[in-house]
């Protein structure tokens, strides 16, 4: 695979069947052509502008007139052309206005099988701004620069168009609203006094009707609520029983959701919850409406300073969660809930990305039946574009006709026509047939075709034969053959996946597949003209600041990802001078970027390609002095320098000699194997006669007898898990502007420089912490208190409690101190490429020792980022060796 294609896959996703600027990017004027390097006496000036970088000047002139700027603290509009909005902004922050956000563990609730909610009342009572007004300076310039104007209709005139909208990028670029946090966040709604919570009315539903005593329900029926403590699953649960006829019966449960505000108070603060239900479900299982209110409560001068806070926490978290069970009832499926949660989530954090009647059209999708929601959710996911009614069916559809005409009438599907079909919907349709039905329409076509040919090929015969004019009935007998078809509207399928330069990126995927070089060309030629736009530079002025991690959220850094795919196309194709001007053009628009390193790589590869063995050497030895280059990549420069700098081209040895050239302790075993076939993994037979791998055949050597050690196969993985946990408060720390949706499981700046000046205290005071000892203590503590909860790098069922217990205190405080410490200042180039095995083993009760193993087959060998890895870890004190696993003979 082309280096730079799987990393755009997982970018593009699923691709989308309909994708509305397809026409216009491949049938539009092409952009300029791609430029071949017509000389290289320049290059070594060149390399001084790659350091250099691009200069200030972006910032002002013109590219302050492409929008306002929104105040961070009072919302207003402060025009682009005003060099003193930083003056405008010390106006601000003098009156004290500005909200301190108080912003805690963000995944600790929502995305935990069994919430542990700890009640911390807030030292003062935040007011709650509008959410324009919550970011910092730099999100707000960034955010106005590059997204400039506020609806589509001016969007189409702007240059610097986000790369994913839908939530996708500017969700992550807003600064975070509160209501959607975390479980812990405040409601936003108005302030909530605690003379006007007794008698507010909440409405909600019973779940768990299977737990219910009473089957018959009537409308109108009292119900009470009553905790229940010792309930196993959930300390929090509220059961609801019935008051009617002085008989409680148990009825259900209160959402989960709710249950975890709502305990707190029937505990500490309310003497009841009372209510009633409003309306009776049509099975006896599905949930039950209800509304409940307060009637009776302490009176405010009982309540203490700090638990009032309790209160009005407690209350404006139970309001969030009955209003947004209004618009994801119990009643929805997951799928379905998860659907619309990102839909009202999107709208609330990036209005501005639609018109208004397509805001209407998205909004109209709450109003559909849950079986209509259901089928359309269930259809969009799968590839398509077209389905045969006959062969849909889904166990929570009941009525799929129905659902089929309420989509078909609200716009969100479509049926095929026999009048208007063409050759791209015959060749959709055609796929839906299976092999046998393709052949049953040849045969009625009188086209004779041989068996066992692949579907792909019967349907290119199909369409030939159409095309040509032989088969011009083959679309009504197609129509026969699958009856009714439908398929996603053009307009929901731009409205639910709406992006920009996504579609180039996915357009050069498909071209890649279908080895068109024509339009993989047309593709890097789109994005190569689109890398430096005036956003781009924007942005590139402030990656030094804190603002550095909104880089990966603009159109800019796509198109980087589809000039890098074509870097590699380029030099698959040996046009390494196109492929020079390709990365020169990267280095000069991405100043501040993890990936300079790769791109320097290659272009001094490439250029010795070509012959210009000095202009390489400058390119490598200039890169060494870029901050941006590390780990691997700086070592794979320092390795091309050695190759290149001797005489005459450089008479003295570079200083880095020795220290990359330090020898590693190896040790041989000798395995039976499977196979000695190049290209495919090494199999062998382990000591126990079963056919393993190199790496479980390295753990039964180290494990034998004499030697002792427990250890697992884990790469990066167990060290991942062991940093989330020891750094868990770090990750989780108050800093602005780093958590902006809740479906993050990390800061936004985790992979950037900037993660370890943002934190420095409290990194330190871990890192002392760990250093001294405690790790093992920290990691039992952040175990039991967050277990479950998503979080990058944490793998729960992987490892077990015992097993990173046994591995930190093996390693030993300095050791793991130093490694998390790497960790926290450069994430993105060392969370990969760690030794594949832990071992461990103890001397006595309290004394143990750890060695990290790098296992490699027969005729595989070290990457350089596997040996950045092992040299680090030697100067760290680590015990780190290669075990080279090989037959006993050459295999024949």
């Amino acid at each position: 695979m082309l280096t730079g294609r799987e990393s755009l896959i997982r970018l593009v996703g699923k691709r989308r069947r309909f994708l509305p600027n397809r026409e216009s990017l491949l049938s539009s004027p092409p952009p300029p052509p791609l430029h071949p390097l017509k000389s290289c006496p320049d290059l070594i000036s060149k390399a001084k502008d790659v350091e250099d970088g691009i200069d200030g000047e972006v910032v002002s002139g013109e590219l302050l007139k492409i929008a306002s700027v929104t105040c961070p603290v009072c919302g207003n509009q402060v025009h682009g052309e005003d060099y003193m909005i930083n003056s405008h902004l010390d106006t601000c922050l003098a009156r004290g206005t500005k909200r301190k956000l108080a912003q805690r563990t963000l995944l600790q609730l929502n995305f935990t099988p069994l919430p542990k909610v700890q009640v911390c009342p807030y030292e003062s009572e935040p007011s709650i701004p509008n959410t324009d007004c919550s970011c910092s300076p730099e999100v707000s310039v960034v955010r106005n620069l590059v997204h400039g104007p506020h609806n589509l209709d001016e969007a189409e005139k702007s240059e610097g168009e986000l790369a994913v909208s839908g939530g996708s990028a500017e969700g992550l670029i807003k600064s975070p609203t509160p209501p959607l946090l975390s479980s812990n966040a405040i409601y936003a709604g108005a302030n909530v006094n605690l003379d006007v919570v007794s008698g507010t009315v909440l409405e909600t539903f019973i779940v768990g009707r299977k737990f219910s005593e009473e089957r018959e329900l009537q409308s109108g029926t009292k119900v009470t609520l009553v905790r229940e403590p010792d309930n196993a699953k959930d300390p929090n649960a509220v059961k609801v029983f019935s008051t009617n006829s002085g008989c409680s019966k148990v009825l259900g449960y209160l959402p989960r959701q709710l249950a975890q505000y709502v305990s707190p108070l029937l505990e500490k603060c309310c003497y009841n919850f009372e209510g009633g239900i409003t309306s009776i479900p049509e099975h006896y299982l599905d949930v039950v409406p209800i509304q409940i209110s307060c009637p009776e409560m302490l009176a405010y001068c009982e309540i203490e300073g700090g638990d009032a806070q309790e209160i009005k926490y407690l209350w404006r978290n139970a309001l969030r969660e009955a209003d947004a069970a209004k618009n994801n009832p119990p009643s929805s499926t997951k799928y379905q809930q998860n659907f619309r949660v990102i839909v009202h989530e999107v709208l609330a954090s990036s209005p501005h990305l639609f018109r208004d009647s397509e805001k209407l059209f998205i909004e109209s999708f709450k109003s559909l039946s849950n079986d209509s929601q259901r089928l359309f959710i269930r259809i969009y996911s799968r590839r398509g574009p077209w389905f045969r009614m006959s062969k849909i069916s889904y166990p929570e559809i009941s009525n799929v006709q129905q659902a089929v005409d309420d989509l078909s009438a609200s716009g969100y599907v479509i049926a095929l026509e026999p009048s208007g079909v063409n050759t791209d919907d015959i060749v959709g349709v055609l796929r839906t047939l299976a092999v046998f039905e393709l052949y049953e329409i040849l045969h009625l076509l009188n086209k004779n075709c041989k068996r066992g040919l692949r579907k792909q090929d019967v349907i290119s015969l199909l369409i030939a034969s159409y095309e040509d004019g032989s088969s011009p009935l083959l679309p009504s007998m197609i129509l026969e053959k699958v009856g009714l078809c439908i398929r996603i509207s053009s307009k929901a399928e731009s409205l639910f996946w709406r992006a920009e330069a996504i579609e180039v990126a996915q357009l050069i995927d498909e071209a890649l597949e279908e080895n068109d070089n024509e339009k993989v060309l047309r593709c890097i030629s789109i994005a190569d003209s689109q890398i430096d736009l005036p956003s781009s530079r924007v942005i590139g002025s402030l990656a030094s600041s804190s603002a550095a991690f909104l880089l990966s959220f603009t159109a800019s850094w796509i198109y980087s990802k589809v000039v890098l795919l074509g870097v590699s196309f380029l030099e698959r194709e040996r046009r390494y001078n196109y492929a020079i001007n390709l990365l020169r053009r990267l280095l000069d628009c991405f100043t501040c970027d993890g990936r300079r390193g790769f791109w320097t790589l290659r272009l001094s590869v490439d250029l010795g390609h070509l012959g210009y063995l000095n202009e390489s050497l400058s390119v490598a030895e200039n890169g060494l002095l870029d901050p941006w280059i590390r780990a691997g990549s700086r070592m794979a420069l320092q390795k091309r320098i050695l190759r290149l700098a001797k005489p005459p081209r450089r008479w003295k040895v570079p200083p880095f000699s020795e220290s990359i050239n330090r020898k590693i302790k190896e040790v041989q075993v000798v395995g039976r194997p499977l196979n000695c076939e190049i290209g495919k993994k090494n199999r062998f037979y382990g000591e126990d006669g079963e056919q393993c791998g190199v790496e479980q055949l390295a753990l039964q050597h180290y494990a034998c007898e004499g030697r002792g050690w427990y250890g697992v196969h884990t790469e990066s993985g167990i060290w991942l898990t062991i940093f989330g946990l020891l750094m868990w408060d770090v990750i989780f720390s108050d800093v602005p502007n780093v958590f902006c949706t809740r479906f993050q499981t990390a800061p936004l700046d985790l992979e950037t420089s900037s993660f370890y000046p943002a934190r420095k205290t409290l990194i330190e005071t871990q890192l002392q912490r760990i250093h001294e000892g405690m790790a093992e203590e920290m990691l039992i503590t952040s175990w039991e208190s967050n277990f479950g909860t998503s979080c990058r790098g944490i793998n729960w069922e992987r490892h077990s409690l015992s097993d990173l217990r046994a591995a930190v205190s093996c390693v030993g405080g300095r050791c793991l101190a130093s490694l998390c410490q790497n960790l926290c200042q450069d994430y993105r180039s060392w969370s990969s490429g760690m030794p594949d095995l832990l071992l461990w083993r103890f001397h006595g009760e309290y004394k143990g020792e750890a060695k990290l193993v790098e296992v490699k087959g027969p005729t595989d060998r070290l990457s350089e980022q596997q040996r950045a890895w092992l040299l680090l870890l030697m100067d760290m004190g680590f015990n780190v060796e290669v075990c080279k696993v090989s037959p006993p003979a050459k295999c024949s």
